[in-house]
């Protein structure tokens, strides 16, 4: 592994020997290193500002005694500037500083960002949840992207990632769609995801409109969950295979490979078991037939967590969900769990109730919540049978995506290629570039634009970067790191990738990297439109490929821990 400088934990062991040596007493936040504005510096600390408090000093005055005692102990001469600015003080790195961090990039190539901030510590994500029966939606497109990126942005810190997924095979959702399934005459060995969705969609409008079949929707629960009916279980079996055959081709194609599957049909049961096992110590009690905890005696609102017939909610079947998390992966250090967030409240009340039955497991699960995935029309709803699937979204996408497509000599295969992994990448970065709580409206021109805050956008720098580490070898322009100072604002912007996967990990922000690739891109496509880069006569060629490489690195890095994809060409 290549070894990594890190420049802040360098600022920081400066700034205590300048207390040391200057008799300040250490104060923490005083040792604090930020990230300016560019133009300010590669790095600032606001020790001054925080010092002259304490010694009833001018931050001006203390600001440039400490700035020369760290010009004397920076004897390696890795910053070029020290500098006062007010009651700040800022840091620009040397020129020899940012070729060693190029040196470094081509070095660890595909490992470069990866650290070890996390390592030793075991982290369980879990994401997208689909339920069988119901066909895979945007919904679970929105956890999905969230939970992939999350997960190997926290790898990328050096933690082992293990990833979940939690999926409703039983429920009233499934004896909606068995009903559909059995009204609709459906055959079961050509039985489709399509279908499925169909006959929940009519299962769903049938119990609205009639209260018999409702009724007898809820009798087909009970002995699908107890696996009493020969010909119900039959329905029922393929219908389930069906839909997590369907889903395993939606994670292969949207690039996740899961370690562990929990279904509720398992881990429902015994979540039932645990709530009737604390029926005595009043953390749960009985009213009107069903089982309840009484939140408001937390400031929470109650919830149900066995109905009047005797079946666990989705409550009870969390608390059998969490408890078998830590039984299949005993050494977890977290547990993230990344849902849509119009269950933020129900998570409060289950955290709760865990805090009172697991302690430990409560203490380090995290709920993630996240928005809504909008398009134009409104959010969608599998209730009316108008539900957004994946499929159809992701085929609208690649549809447009194909008209874009105006490089010639490719075959319909690289065609097809490149739309499917630019309509992915465009889905996903819209989803991440911001908030993970907010909601999204998806805009099909601003997301498929190949420029501007987008994938493609991203996707088409990283390409054009390739093509021109391509050109310089065609043109026999070796890439090679010199003492020149072209390029150096692209230099200093990839001096923080490393730091940037740090922040986002701590924060579980994928949004952190995706506005830092759009920085870099940004500063790369303003080098590339002012110099000739590849030029066999240029001395200083060699230096610019090697610039250029390292940003195609950079950004193959940073899309890959998005869970996108770096085409070599579009």
């Amino acid at each position: 592994m290549v070894t990594y400088f890190d420049p802040k934990s360098y600022l920081e062991q400066l700034l205590k020997a300048a207390f040391s040596n200057l008799k300040i007493a250490l104060v923490n936040a005083a040792v604090a290193v930020t990230v300016p504005d560019p133009r300010f510096g590669d790095y600032a600390v606001s020790a001054p500002l925080v010092l002259a408090k304490i010694l009833k000093r001018k931050p001006v005055e203390v600001a440039a005694e400490l700035a020369g005692e760290l010009k004397k102990l920076d004897k390696s001469g890795r910053f070029a500037e020290i500098f006062p600015a007010g009651g700040f003080i800022n840091f620009r790195l040397s020129e020899k500083e940012l070729n060693a961090n190029l040196g470094r990039i081509l070095k660890a190539g595909d490992n470069y960002g990866s650290l070890k901030v996390l390592h030793g510590q075991k982290v369980m994500a879990e994401y997208t949840d689909p339920n069988p029966f119901k066909e895979f939606h945007v919904g679970h497109l929105m956890s999905n992207a969230i939970g992939e990126a999350v997960a190997r942005i926290i790898a990328a810190n050096g933690a082992k990632v293990v990833r979940a997924n939690w999926q409703g095979d039983v429920g009233i959702h499934v004896a909606t769609a068995v009903w559909g399934m059995l009204d609709l005459s459906l055959e079961l060995k050509t039985l489709t995801a399509a279908e499925l969705g169909k006959a929940y969609a009519h299962g769903a409008r049938r119990a609205k409109e009639d209260e018999k079949v409702k009724q007898a929707i809820t009798e087909m629960n009970q002995h699908l969950f107890a696996r009493d009916d020969k010909k119900l279980n039959q329905v029922y079996d393929a219908g389930r295979k069906v839909s997590l055959r369907e889903f395993e081709r939606m994670y292969r194609r949207l690039g996740t490979k899961f370690d562990h599957y929990f279904f509720e049909s398992k881990e429902g049961v015994e979540g039932k078991d645990i709530v009737e096992a604390h029926l005595q110590d009043g953390i749960f009690e009985k009213s009107q037939g069903a089982v309840i905890f009484r939140g408001e005696k937390y400031g929470l609102h109650t919830r149900v967590f066995i109905n009047s017939n005797g079946l666990p909610t989705y409550e009870a079947k969390e608390l059998g969900l969490n408890r078998r998390k830590f039984e299949v992966e005993p050494k977890l250090s977290r547990s993230i769990i990344v849902t849509g967030n119009e269950i933020k409240d129900y998570f409060k009340v289950l955290l709760k109730v865990m805090s009172l039955i697991f302690p430990d497991i409560s203490e380090k699960t995290l709920h993630m919540p996240h928005g809504m995935l909008r398009l134009p029309a409104g959010k969608m709803s599998s209730r009316t049978g108008k539900v957004i699937t994946a499929e159809a979204l992701l085929a609208e996408i690649k549809q447009k995506v194909l008209g874009k497509i105006t490089k010639e000599g490719l075959t319909e295969a690289q065609k097809e290629n490149i739309a499917e992994v630019v309509a992915i990448g465009a889905l996903k970065y819209s989803i991440l570039r911001q908030d993970t709580g907010r909601d999204i409206i998806f805009d099909f021109d601003k997301s498929l634009a190949f420029t501007g805050d987008s994938g493609p956008y991203l996707q088409y720098t990283h390409a054009r970067a390739r093509s021109v580490v391509k050109k310089a070898a065609q043109a026999k322009v070796k890439a090679k790191i010199s003492p020149r100072a072209e390029g150096v604002e692209v230099a200093r912007m990839l001096l923080h990738f490393s730091e940037v996967v740090e922040r986002a990990g701590q924060a579980y922000a994928p949004n952190l990297l995706a506005k830092y690739l759009l920085d870099l891109a940004a500063a790369f496509n303003k080098f590339y439109g002012e110099v000739q880069i590849v030029d066999a006569k240029d001395p200083a060629s060699p230096h610019k490929v090697a610039l250029t490489q390292s940003v195609a690195q950079v950004l193959k890095n940073g899309l890959g821990l998005l869970g996108i994809t770096a085409p070599e060409e579009m």
